[in-house]
C-alpha cells in the first residue's frame, strides 16, 4: 500500500500513538487501500464487524437507527480517527453506520489481519485497550447530557466538542469545518429540529454563532462554554 501519510493524521491517530516510525510503516502497509465517495457507506449497522479502518482523508458521520425508526448522529470521525476498531476487535455487528460526508480514502484491515497485528506490536494492543476505555467515557458523558442537562445545554456542549475536532480558526471565530444541519445537530443531541433552530436564531441574534450553507463558526466561544456548563 502506497498512500501518503501526513504527520499531522498520524499524530490524531490514537491507534498508533507512540509507535516507532518503522513498526508504524510495517502495520500500515498491511492494509488495505479503499475510497468511498460521498453518500456511501464504510459499513451499516447490524452487519458483520470483520474491517476496521483508519481514516486518511475526509469526513465520515457515524448514525444509529433506533428499534422505533429514529436516526441518531452518534458522532463525527475526520482523517486520523479510526472506523468499527473497537467493535470489530469484540466480534461484535456493527452497532452503527459509517457514513462518508465527503470523498474519502481509509486503510483497512480484516479482523484477523488486525488481530496478529496487535500480538506483533504489544503497543498497537496498548493504544487498542486506551481508545476502547475513551469510548466508554464518551458514551457515559453523551448519556448523562441526554439524562440531566437541558436542550440549550446538550446543543452547546455538542457544538464544543466539534469544535474540538474539527475547529478551524477564522478571523471572526472558529469555523465548525463540517457539514452540519441543524437535522444533524438535533439526531446529536437527542432533541427535534424546532428546538435546535429556535436555540441557533436566538444565538445567531445574539451575535453568538453564524450559521450558513450547513456551516457553523463559533463567533463568541467563551458563551457557549458558559451555556454547556450552567455557570
Amino acid at each position: 500500500m502506497a498512500i501518503p501519510v501526513t504527520e499531522d493524521i498520524l499524530a490524531r491517530c490514537a491507534l498508533l500513538k507512540d509507535i516507532s516510525q518503522s513498526d508504524r510503516q510495517a502495520v500500515l502497509e498491511t492494509g488495505q487501500e479503499r475510497r468511498i465517495q460521498a453518500g456511501e457507506f464504510f459499513f451499516h449497522q447490524g452487519e458483520v464487524s470483520n474491517q476496521l479502518y483508519i481514516l486518511m482523508d475526509g469526513q465520515v458521520k457515524l448514525v444509529q437507527v433506533t428499534e422505533a425508526g429514529n436516526q441518531v448522529v452518534i458522532g463525527y470521525v475526520g482523517p486520523g480517527g479510526g472506523l468499527g476498531i473497537v467493535v470489530a476487535l469484540s466480534n461484535m455487528p456493527y452497532p452503527l453506520s459509517a457514513e462518508a460526508m465527503e470523498p474519502c480514502l481509509a486503510v483497512g484491515w480484516q479482523r484477523d489481519e488486525m488481530k496478529a497485528l496487535l500480538r506483533r506490536y504489544p503497543q498497537l494492543a496498548l493504544n487498542s485497550l486506551e481508545m476502547v476505555g475513551e469510548r466508554f467515557a464518551q458514551l457515559q458523558d453523551r448519556f448523562q447530557d441526554l439524562a440531566t442537562r437541558r436542550v440549550e445545554q446538550r446543543v452547546a456542549r455538542a457544538l464544543l466538542r466539534l469544535v474540538r475536532q474539527f475547529g478551524k480558526k477564522l478571523a471572526q471565530g472558529v469555523l465548525i469545518d463540517i457539514p452540519l444541519t441543524r437535522q444533524s445537530l438535533a439526531e446529536m443531541t437527542g432533541t427535534n429540529l424546532y428546538q435546535v433552530s429556535r436555540i441557533v436564531s436566538r444565538w445567531e441574534k445574539e451575535g453568538v454563532v453564524q450559521s450558513e450553507n450547513q456551516k457553523i463558526i463559533i463567533l463568541k466561544a467563551h458563551e457557549l462554554v458558559i451555556l454547556g456548563e450552567d455557570l
